[in-house]
Parts: C-alpha cells; sequence; structure tokens
C-alpha cells in the first residue's frame, strides 16, 4: 500500500485528503513514532494519543499563519512531522538534532518555546490582545493536557480572559493523565464531564444517526445536531465552570474521531469569542505497550519496540531516585512526623515507594509546584516533617514561596531536588542548573549535594533529622557509581567537608557528583603535571565550609571549583567572595556553566563539552598552573 506520509511533508500536502485517508496517516504517523523514538526515547504515549488532534487542527486551520501552541509540548511529535521536520525526526532529542518538544529558534510552525506546564493559555492570550490591537484576523488555537489543568498559572489566564473575552480556541486534551495519574477536584470534574451516561448515549445515537443521512443533508444537519445537542447537555452535565470564564465549552467529544473533531474545529472556526473543546484521548493510542502502561511511556529512553522493555546494561547501578525513594521510606517509618509531598511526579521523584508503603503519609498536589511550598510549609507548622520532592528545574517555579513561605518563616521542610545538573535528552527546559544559584539567595536555607549514592543516604537522613529551617538536597538524574549501600547509615556533620586527597600547589573544590571527575583529573593532572593536587568533597554549599579551604592554603597557591551548574551566584563565585573576606592569598577559578542554555544531548557528550568531565577539569587546572 502507498504510504501517504511519504509524500506529507507540511500541512498543505493533507488538506485535499479523504478522512480515510487521514486515518490512514494517523496510523502511519505512529508508527513512524514508535520507529525513530524505540532509537532515541522520548515523550511516546503523550503524542501517540495526539496525532488525531493535530491532524485535524492542521485540516482546518492554516499554521504558521494560524498560532498553534502546545501546552508542555510533549504531545506535538505529529506536529513536527508534518512541518517539515520528518527527515530530521531521527535526531530527537539528540546533540544538534530536533527539540523533545516544541521550540520558536527550530521553526516557524513552533508558536512558543515550552517543557513546563501551564504556560499555554497565558501566551495564547496575549498573542491574541496583540492580534487585535493589530486588528489582524488569524486563529490562535491552544492544546493544554488535564495534566497541566492542575496548574495555577492556567486559572490566573482564564481569569484574564473572562476580562478580554479574546477570540481563542482552547483544545483541553483530556486521557485522566498527567505524567502520573490525575489527582485533586479539577481531575475529577473533568471526569465528571466526560462520563454524564446518559448524555453520552444520546449523543452518540444522534451523531451516527446524522452521519447515515445522505452527505449534503448529513452536512446540513450536523449543525442543527449540534445545537441540540448543545441544549442536552446543559440538562445533564455541569459546564458552569468553563462558562464563569467567558468560555463557550463544546464536549466532551472524541479524540480520536477525525469527523467529529473537524466539525467542531470548523466551527469553532468560525465562532465569535473564546471557545474551549473538550477531547477525550488515550494515551499511548495505537501502540498496546504504551496503552497498558502510559507512565512508563509517558517519557523514557530507549526501547525495544517490540516488546515495549527499555535497554537496561547488564552492568546498570541502581539508580540514585531509587536510593531516594527507598531510603526515605526506611527512615520515615522510624518517624511518623514525616510527610511526603510530589507535584504531580511520584514515579519520577521516588516517591512511588513512599506512595505504596505509607500511604496515608502521602500527598500528590498536582503540577502545582507553588502551591506544593506552601502545602508543605502549612504541613510544617503543625510539627510534621514535610519532605517536598520535586525536580530541580520545577522547583524554580516555586521561587517566591521558597523565600516568603519556607524560609521568612524558618519552616522545617526539607527540599529534595532530583535531576539536579545536566539532565540529559530533554534538553534547556529540563536541565537542573540553576538550583545553587536560586536556592544560595534564600536564607537560611541549607543546601547539600552527595558524591555519591552512599554520601546521599547519609544526607537524606541528616535532612530529616535538621530542624533550624528549610534544607535542601539535590543529586542527578541517573545512576549512582555502583557503591556498597547495604550497611548502617552513616553520619555526617552539618556544613563538613572532607579531603579527599592532601597534595600540593592545587586545591580541587567540589560538589557533588563532579567529586568523582575531580579525583580523576588529580590522578590526570599527576601524569602529565607530575605532582598531585588536594581535592575536597565540599558536600554543602551552604553553610560553606572555609575553615578546610584555608587549612590548606599554606602549600596551594590555586584553587579550582568544579559545579554542575550556572556559575552566576553558583558554589565557585562563593567560596572566592568567603576566602576575599577572609584575606586568603588563593586564586580562584570556577569550573561550570557560563551564561548559556545548555542544549539536549547525552550526559556524558554535554559534560565533555562544557569540561565537566575528569580531562575537562584536568585540562583546566593546566591552563591554571602555567
Amino acid at each position: 500500500m502507498d504510504k501517504i506520509l511519504d509524500r506529507v511533508n507540511f500541512p498543505k500536502d493533507i488538506k485535499e485528503l479523504s478522512i480515510n485517508q487521514l486515518y490512514q496517516l494517523a496510523s502511519e504517523i505512529r508508527y513512524f513514532i514508535i520507529e525513530n523514538t524505540s532509537k532515541t526515547g522520548g515523550h511516546v504515549a503523550p503524542s501517540l494519543g495526539a496525532v488525531e488532534l493535530i491532524l485535524a487542527m492542521h485540516y482546518v486551520f492554516d499554521a504558521p499563519r494560524d498560532k498553534m501552541i502546545f501546552d508542555v509540548g510533549h504531545q506535538s511529535y505529529a506536529h513536527k512531522i508534518i512541518t517539515g521536520r520528518k527527515e530530521r525526526f531521527g535526531t530527537l532529542r539528540t546533540f544538534n538534532g530536533i527539540s523533545g518538544f516544541n521550540n520558536i529558534f527550530e521553526s516557524e510552525y513552533d508558536v512558543l518555546t515550552v517543557g513546563h506546564a501551564g504556560t499555554s493559555l497565558s501566551a495564547a492570550l496575549g498573542i491574541a490582545v496583540a492580534r487585535d490591537l493589530n486588528k489582524d484576523d488569524f486563529q490562535i488555537i491552544s492544546v493544554i493536557g488535564d495534566g497541566s489543568m492542575t496548574n495555577g498559572l492556567v486559572y490566573e489566564a482564564l481569569n484574564n480572559l473572562a476580562h478580554y473575552r479574546s477570540k481563542m480556541i482552547i483544545i483541553l486534551n483530556d486521557n485522566n493523565m498527567s505524567i502520573s495519574e490525575n489527582v485533586g477536584g479539577i481531575s475529577q470534574y473533568l471526569n465528571k464531564l466526560q462520563t454524564g451516561p446518559v448524555y453520552t448515549t444520546i449523543k452518540k445515537d444522534m451523531w451516527e444517526l446524522m452521519g447515515r443521512l445522505p452527505d449534503k443533508m448529513g452536512h446540513k444537519t450536523r449543525d442543527l445536531a449540534r445545537r441540540v445537542k448543545e441544549s442536552l447537555k446543559n440538562f445533564f452535565i455541569p459546564t458552569i465552570f468553563f462558562e464563569e470564564f467567558g468560555l463557550r465549552y463544546l464536549g466532551p467529544l472524541n479524540g480520536h474521531n477525525l469527523e467529529e473533531l473537524i466539525s467542531t474545529l470548523k466551527y469553532a472556526k468560525n465562532y465569535d469569542g473564546p471557545i474551549l473543546i473538550h477531547a477525550i484521548t488515550q494515551k499511548g493510542r495505537g501502540y498496546i505497550h504504551a496503552e497498558n502502561d502510559p507512565t512508563k511511556f509517558h517519557g523514557l529512553g530507549k526501547f525495544n519496540k517490540e516488546t515495549g522493555k527499555t535497554e537496561v546494561s547488564e552492568n546498570a547501578k541502581v539508580k540514585y531516585t531509587d536510593v531516594f525513594g527507598k531510603t526515605l521510606v526506611e527512615l520515615a517509618k522510624e518517624n511518623d512526623k514525616v510527610v511526603a509531598i510530589t507535584a504531580a511526579m511520584p514515579d519520577g521523584t521516588g516517591l512511588s515507594y513512599f506512595r505504596d508503603e505509607i500511604n496515608e503519609r502521602f500527598f500528590d498536589v498536582g503540577i502545582a509546584e507553588s502551591h506544593a511550598v506552601v502545602f508543605a510549609a502549612g504541613l510544617s507548622l503543625t510539627g510534621k516533617k514535610p519532605v517536598c520532592a520535586i525536580y530541580s528545574t520545577f522547583l524554580q517555579r516555586s521561587y517566591d514561596q521558597l523565600i516568603h513561605d519556607a524560609s521568612l518563616m524558618k519552616r522545617n521542610i526539607f527540599f529534595v531536588l532530583d535531576r539536579a545538573g545536566i539532565v540529559g535528552d530533554d534538553g534547556p527546559t529540563h536541565h537542573g542548573l540553576f538550583d545553587i544559584s536560586y536556592l544560595r539567595t534564600v536564607p537560611d536555607m541549607v543546601i547539600m549535594s552527595p558524591k555519591d549514592e552512599d554520601e546521599l543516604r547519609s544526607m537524606i537522613k541528616l535532612g530529616l533529622d535538621y530542624n533550624d529551617g528549610p534544607i535542601a538536597l539535590r543529586y542527578p538524574r541517573g545512576e549512582g557509581l555502583g557503591i556498597d549501600i547495604s550497611g548502617k547509615i552513616k553520619d555526617i556533620k552539618l556544613g563538613e567537608s572532607e579531603i579527599l586527597i592532601r597534595g600540593e600547589r592545587l586545591i580541587i573544590s567540589a560538589i557533588g557528583n563532579m567529586v568523582y571527575p575531580a579525583m580523576k583529573a588529580a590522578e590526570i593532572i599527576k601524569e602529565k603535571f607530575g605532582f598531585i593536587p588536594s581535592v575536597i568533597n565540599a558536600r554543602f554549599v551552604k553553610p560553606l565550609d572555609i575553615d578546610t579551604v584555608i587549612s590548606l592554603e599554606n602549600n596551594h597557591t590555586d584553587i579550582l571549583t568544579v559545579e554542575e551548574n550556572i556559575l552566576s551566584g553558583g558554589y565557585g563565585e562563593y567560596l572566592s567572595r568567603l576566602l576575599t573576606e577572609r584575606g586568603s592569598k588563593l586564586n580562584v577559578s570556577s569550573l561550570g556553566v557560563d551564561d548559556v542554555f545548555v542544549e539536549a544531548g547525552s550526559q556524558s557528550l554535554l559534560r565533555e563539552r562544557i569540561g565537566l568531565d575528569a580531562n575537562g577539569i584536568a585540562k583546566r587546572a593546566g591552563e591554571l598552573l602555567k
């Protein structure tokens, strides 16, 4: 059979296709996504669930003149494939390849650079207001998942939209999932909307009846059917929530029924005002492994397309995330004040272990990081010890709450930042390269980072025991080093670093996962320059152990700090200031990430290019010594 996808490169190529051909194209796109992501990894399940939605959008609207905005962007692979990026799709999420999300620097069809939830409606409204000021007439279509509807930014945008009443189309892509299963009142409300049994049955029967009429007659009567359906809806389904925001509500629709989607989008295109189309989709649709386990296939690495199993090295080591999750459960069983909070990511943060074993003290607040921090503050006010586990890149969204609600009140909250540093293939929206800098500015905030999985366990214990204000633990994505963690958890002292190598001339002071590369760099320096430098495992950014550094000053001239963080406001900059204040003669140089956004690529490749591997550290050390 002739592949339709072979002759589809841009949206104009689908405009003349029949409905049957569009269904065939949807099937081909799904196969194409599975074939390619099995080699690169990616957000498989979300994109498989949105294929018909995207085809219907491009069939009805005229991008790039009409603006299509995808919230988060992890569901937009079909959009990429039919907007000129099909030939490069095999480079998805690789260095110098195409982004796993939407990126305005990648294509004129991408209206908004995204990666975090809840931004699409605010941006869409801004574009709509500007369009109206300019007296232009293009369409604006925003696709937002039901998971993003738990984010407070969405309601700030809806509240503003109710005031401006700007014409825009919101497509609510409802698959009952964010990354993990959705929680909360919004999820329950949407579920109520899509499962009204009487209305759903009547709507289905009416739509099928109209579809059996002759083409001309059926086309004319579908508008009538829509009006009758809307009247029935008001009897059976409480849509007032959206309508109070000034939105015309249409739905719920079958998000995989192209006829219904196209007809509804055409109606929305001509509607004079903001409108919300509620489409029910299946996450992972068309790929049985993703349908059965949409959480796993939300975002994953390479996998076997036949079996759905991910690639696992025979020498795979335990992941930091799992060490955290299991250790927290172990310690929380001994302390009933410990409660665990996640922002819609129990699996990604390792809190699924806590959820499964101590469920009554586990709280998933949805994609609501700012709320998570204030919620934790409230828990702490009653004597609980909240463990707030949020990815480094997502905790950025709670900066005001970290200052105003955690630190100002000196709340005993334990912040645990997974994915600190370079995360790899998800790229600049997901790298955790700012947390040392943004946490360091917060008064009374303790910041610690372990060199390995054994030290991670020690810091988890310290974080739970610490009761003098907020404390933060940052650790990297991926596997540990294979260190034995079967023994008793060791105690470490707050704010105390450790000297791993006592040498001469040069001090290398590294934080977190940069410690072992610094140790290897010391060996390279010995081979190249004939001496061994001192190496410090800093452990803590705040409080910073300046005394240990000063104690090595007599037979050293230089110090090189190494951190997997932006240099501005980072560990090295802080150490330099403290040394200056102490009148130190040490010449300070810092190695980290310069004033740039780091692109996508494997962790090892990116560290090599930035110079955050053993060879890079040794090279910088050589430059200092010269």
